[in-house]
């Protein structure tokens, strides 16, 4: 599988999904602009030591080239510039996706609205879903310019998983259910242009801050599955990473479009694993196992 020769566009790349997302790119020897917050000159909101500029050295360590451009995606003018910026340093975008967040810690679980922080709720729903919007309105006219494009919405749950879930925070569920729709929507605009629009959630995501919460890092998080046995099931950010490479190098992706998809489950159409070799269908195993209440036991789901 090769991207050679395509330019793409992760915004929100920091870390977790969108890092794993650029480096799979850039591992496939993509261009890769990746786009955030958090530099080393502007500490992140989170305090932590994550920066867009590691992300872009680590799709350039791994055979693609990557750029890093500090954006506000909730500023449209600064998304313009990035976009005006690729448009005339590549002439072209081939892969945007979107994944840009950072409600970590602006939800509260299991409070209804009433009780909710109103502040962080509409923050949140600005960060999780205008950020999206602005995004898309300034970057699709550059990925239809030359028909093939792939636009990859981020999100948390599939449609059909979200549909009879509440995601216990009504901001929260808004904002993960928005993507979906959103992702299903640009694909009737992006359709006439023969361009592919679908939205992608991961598993159970290892991310830096999931291992940090659980106190493990990559190479022992498994350390983690006593205090909660269903970790069994997460898996690397580089897992969800594969999925948007395996979609970008398909040439009849077209199949896919306003589907809602998940890592696991496009392992299994492509054939691709996570770092360990295995194929951790986390949403697969919440539903037949964790919520059924059975007990623990990926044997089947990885």
């Amino acid at each position: 599988m090769t991207l050679k020769g395509k330019v793409a566009l992760v915004a929100g790349a920091t870390r977790g999904a969108g890092r794993g997302i650029a480096a799979e790119l850039g591992a496939a020897g993509a261009t890769v602009y990746v786009s955030g917050r958090t530099t080393r000159d502007r500490p992140s909101e989170y305090q932590r030591a994550e920066t867009i500029e590691e992300t872009a050295e680590l799709v350039t360590a791994l055979g693609g080239r990557g750029i890093a451009v500090p954006t506000d995606h909730l500023i449209p003018d600064a998304v313009r510039a990035l976009v005006e910026r690729i448009r005339r340093d590549e002439g072209k975008l081939d892969i945007l996706v979107n994944d840009i967040w950072g409600g970590e810690k602006l939800f509260e679980w299991n409070k209804p609205v009433w009780e909710h922080n109103l502040e962080n709720g509409l923050r949140l729903l600005r960060l999780g879903i205008d950020t999206h919007l602005i995004t898309a309105h300034f970057a699709l006219p550059l990925l239809i310019a030359n028909p093939g494009g792939l636009l990859v919405e981020m999100t948390d749950g599939t449609a059909d998983y979200n549909a009879t879930r509440y995601r216990l925070s009504p901001f929260y569920d808004l904002a993960k259910t928005a993507v979906n729709r959103m992702g299903w929507s640009h694909a009737r605009d992006l359709a006439p242009h023969g361009a592919t629009s679908v939205s992608l959630t991961p598993g159970w995501l290892r991310s830096e801050m999931m291992l940090e919460a659980f106190g493990v890092r990559e190479d022992n998080w498994r350390d983690a599955i006593a205090a909660q046995p269903h970790f069994v099931i997460s898996e690397t950010p580089r897992f969800v990473g594969r999925a948007v490479a395996a979609l970008a190098a398909d040439p009849d992706r077209t199949r896919w479009n306003g589907q809602s998809l998940s890592s696991g489950g496009l392992a299994k159409a492509y054939g691709f694993t996570d770092l360990d070799g295995s194929q951790p269908d986390a949403w697969r195993y919440l539903v037949e196992v964790q919520e059924a209440d059975k007990p623990t036991d990926a044997t089947g789901y990885r």
